[in-house]
């Protein structure tokens, strides 16, 4: 009989563990790949999004279409801006048999969360722990014109001027803007979804929390459209309600 390996005492070789994976969702609104490039060559030359983040490609702008994709142009494509992409969701029937064909997996309805740890006796006396300083908000004090892009990783982000109409904001946590906002406002952008966006001006084209969001296809009522703002969560609800703001 073989002993077990030197370096597995218990001749286990692995063990398998609950993790939690956030991921950004990406919403195509073209199946052309050329477009695509063009788009993400020219936000190149700003701050860099990704860095090897896993992704799920969304394709519910392009499902009432049935438009085809061309997945062996398309993933490359991602890969070289850094994105994994990892899933898909959104597509209709033959867009997902493409998809899967390509080697993208259905996106999970849900965040797996971390398995709750064992109960054990009470540790030692140590040291106290050290609380992390927190992270400073990024702020831009200046006006975003269309195609400009600001991208606050691992924070919130505070804008001071106008967020034009083709301008996109993002962050990981809140997005404060204290003008108009008529661009694009992403928050949460890495799956958190207590994450707000909040504006003293709602005009937005796009509003997005932790992968949920609103365009401007879909107008906006009075009590919000031009007017103070909040953008929330409420499950897997996206809410526009307006701030009391004296």
């Amino acid at each position: 009989m073989s002993s077990p390996s030197p370096s597995s005492p218990s001749g286990t070789a692995f063990a398998l563990r609950s993790a939690k994976l956030t991921t950004v969702a990406l919403l195509l609104e073209t199946a052309d790949p050329g477009a695509l490039a063009a788009a993400l060559e020219a936000q190149a030359s700003g701050a860099t999004l990704f860095e090897n983040d896993p992704v799920i490609v969304d394709l519910a702008k392009l499902r009432e279409a049935d438009a085809l994709l061309a997945w062996d142009e398309l993933l490359p494509l991602l890969r070289r801006h850094g994105m994994v992409p990892v899933a898909v969701r959104g597509g209709s029937a033959a867009q997902m048999d493409a998809a899967h064909a390509a080697g993208l997996i259905d996106a999970p309805e849900g965040q797996p969360t971390a398995a709750p740890p064992a109960a054990s006796a009470a540790p030692a006396a140590g040291p106290a722990p050290t609380v992390p300083a927190p992270v400073a908000p990024m702020i831009v004090d200046r006006p975003l014109r269309s195609g400009q892009q600001v991208y606050a990783r691992g924070t919130d982000l505070i804008v001071l001027g106008l967020v034009s109409h083709g301008a996109e904001v993002i962050a990981d946590g809140h997005i404060h803007v204290y003008a108009p906002l008529r661009g694009r406002a992403i928050a949460g952008a890495r799956g958190d979804p207590s994450a707000r966006i909040f504006t003293t001006c709602l005009e937005a084209q796009l509003v997005s929390i932790a992968g949920t969001y609103r365009t401007s296809e879909t107008p906006l009522p009075d009590t919000v459209l031009a007017r103070p703002a909040q953008v929330r969560l409420d499950g897997e609800r996206l809410v526009v309600e307006p701030l009391n703001i004296r």
